[in-house]
């Protein structure tokens, strides 16, 4: 039985191992980490149960058995997905696991009711009422991590493929078992480690774009994708946080750390496609926009505003279009530059607050690196 699993799951296997590796050897947040851990225990626990119920049903009887484990397997799926929500989205409460928590019970009371599934007395699968509430329910899940996947993303290509990679195995999961029957159930694990794990990869690989702190990209990332794309670039928009100074003074650095992230957050929700957020200072950002209509950079400069004015922080913002004068990017940035802090000026005139010293120079002509440096 032993060496059964092991050569039905050795792909498993391997792959789990070499996804614990990597995990001990990279620099995430240990408590990301630890969910990643427990999602790793958590499928190959579900082979397991998987492998049993399939092995005991070639053998025939054993049904209260049989049920107990088709109640696990059905209940696994979303709780697994909901997992992976926990690990990979900023911020995620625990609330999430509660419809899985409500799915699972209702897996339970079919062991004695057969309103979701059941065995005939051939012990062949029957479906209750409730029949198809397992592939619902995990579809519904499997639908809202590829939503909030792609909403905390910066809406790049290399970003969306193993979103997209991701979104097509639990696609699998849920059309194949309908197609090759119960055959697909013993390869599901194996999908779903395998998609995780090229996501992880695809991850790692794009930390080096990403700002840590915000999760927008960084400085590197804007210039190197300005040398790649940067005759698309229709407009430039320059966000600043207002009173950032004096959160920190007052609050403390991890209050101002905060601040900079949930800015960060209301700029990708008011993004979308052609549209990238990057950090290029301390409390600046920009958003390039790439064949975006003139008259669209407005709607998405008040949609900035009115996100960060329902976060409770404040920031200014300017704008350049590059028009058909086909401004540089230098040119672009030292007119939004120039929009930017006018507002600014006008935010702390009217709030007489004392804003931060050092007013930056001119842009047009500075050397890139020098610019943000100023910061």
């Amino acid at each position: 039985m032993i060496v059964d699993y092991i050569v039905q799951n050795w792909a498993l296997i391997l792959i789990s191992v070499a996804f614990v590796i990597s995990l001990s050897v990279t620099g995430f947040q240990q408590k990301n980490v630890d969910r990643m851990y427990a999602l790793i225990a958590s499928v190959f626990l579900l082979s397991l149960v998987v492998f049993v119920e399939f092995y005991l049903a070639d053998r025939g009887g054993y049904r209260m058995a049989r049920l107990v484990l088709m109640a696990v397997r059905y209940s696994a799926t979303p709780i697994i997905v909901a997992q992976i929500l926990y690990a990979l989205r900023e911020k995620q409460k625990l609330w999430v696991f509660i419809p899985a928590v409500i799915h699972a019970a209702l897996n339970v009371v079919s062991i004695f009711t057969g309103i979701i599934f059941g065995l005939a007395e051939d012990g062949s699968l029957l479906r209750g009422p409730l029949g198809y509430l397992p592939y619902i329910v995990a579809g519904l899940y499997g639908a809202y991590l590829i939503y909030v996947l792609y909403m905390q993303s910066n809406k790049l290509y290399t970003e969306i493929v193993p979103i997209t990679f991701l979104a097509l195995a639990f696609a699998s999961g849920l059309i194949l078992p309908f197609i090759f029957g119960k055959e697909f159930s013993h390869i599901f694990c194996t999908t779903i480690i395998i998609a995780l794990y090229v996501y992880y990869v695809f991850s790692i690989l794009q930390t080096y774009k990403k700002d840590p702190l915000t999760g927008a990209l960084n400085r590197r990332a804007f210039y190197e994708d300005n040398e790649i794309s940067g005759s698309d670039i229709t407009a430039l928009i320059l966000a600043d946080m207002n009173g950032l100074k004096k959160l920190n003074d007052t609050q403390g650095h991890a209050a101002g750390d905060a601040g900079l992230a949930a800015l960060a957050h209301c700029f990708r929700k008011a993004v979308k496609n052609r549209q990238t957020v990057y950090r290029t200072g301390g409390d600046e950002f920009v958003i390039v926009c790439r064949r975006v209509p003139d008259e669209k950079v407005a709607d998405i400069v008040e949609q900035i505003k009115k996100n960060v004015a329902e976060s409770g922080y404040s920031c200014s913002v300017g704008y350049s279009l590059k028009g058909k004068e086909d401004k540089t990017i230098n040119e672009m940035l030292a007119e939004a530059d120039e929009m930017m802090y006018a507002e600014k000026e006008k935010f702390y005139a009217d709030s007489k607050r004392d804003r931060r010293r050092g007013r930056r120079g001119p842009r047009t002509g500075e050397d890139p690196e020098n610019r943000m440096n100023n910061e």
